[in-house]
This record gives structure tokens, C-alpha cells and sequence, in this order.
């Protein structure tokens, strides 16, 4: 069977299309599996500790997304592919 569809696939494709195609900088890793994995246990001093390592809030705030985003979108085709 094949995977359901959904109104959104448009925009499904359009966001895995628009995801970096790069690898995060070594020191940002551990930060951003936690962006993946536990969002709601990042706290300011998780991005404190990035900005003293140099990184500036507008790098952070677009690995963060970026991130978040992948992790969603591999949710959602986690979820539309047990509907098979």
C-alpha cells in the first residue's frame, strides 16, 4: 500500500528540499541532538555557553531551526509510513 497523502505534501517537500546540506560545526553537536531529541530541556545557559564559544545568536537561532525542523519532518515520515 502505498503512503497516505496528505494536502501538505507540497510543503512537506519544499521544507526537506530547503534543509543545509552541511555538516554543524563540532562544538555545536551536543547542543543541537539536544535540539533534536530533548528540546524542552534547553535552557539559557545551554545558548549562554555557545555565545562565549564565539557563535553568534543569529548562528544559533539558525542551527536551532534547522534542526528542529529535520527532527519534525523525520517525525512526520515516521508517522505517515506506519500508516502504510
Amino acid at each position: 500500500m502505498a503512503a497516505p497523502a496528505t494536502r501538505y505534501d507540497h510543503l512537506i517537500a519544499q521544507l526537506w528540499a530547503a534543509l543545509p546540506d552541511r555538516e554543524a560545526p563540532p562544538d555545536l553537536r551536543a547542543y543541537l541532538d539536544k535540539v533534536r531529541r530533548q528540546a524542552s530541556t534547553i535552557t539559557d545557559e545551554d545558548v549562554k555557553a555557545l555565545k562565549e564559544a564565539g557563535h553568534s545568536e543569529d548562528e544559533i537561532f539558525e542551527h536551532t531551526v534547522s534542526a528542529a525542523i529535520a527532527a519534525g519532518l523525520e517525525r512526520l515520515d515516521a508517522g505517515l509510513r506506519t500508516l502504510r
